[in-house]
């Protein structure tokens, strides 16, 4: 049986590189959750990405990170992924 382990990856991004490295995020299909924290390393959003909220929500959910965008000078992305080990 696939047993999952859940891994993290982090992104440091300035406020106009945040649109682009979300939407890439989300084409790779693979995020299971965003967390955005500030340059302190304090939690400032996170976003849940799951199959329901990408396909029917996703307008809110661009308009939060756009705001994010506008106010944040440099963030750090952390995207929480899910992955199969095979035995």
């Amino acid at each position: 049986m696939d047993e999952k382990k859940t891994r993290y990856e982090e992104f440091r991004v300035s406020g106009s590189e945040i649109l682009e490295k979300i939407k890439e995020i989300i084409r790779e299909g693979n995020a299971r959750r965003i967390i955005f924290k500030t340059e302190d390393g304090r939690t400032f959003m996170e976003i849940p990405l799951t199959v329901g909220i990408v396909g029917t929500l996703i307008a809110p959910v661009w308009a939060a990170i756009g705001a994010v965008a506008a106010l944040a000078s440099n963030l750090t992305i952390v995207v929480e992924k899910e992955t199969r080990d095979k035995p």
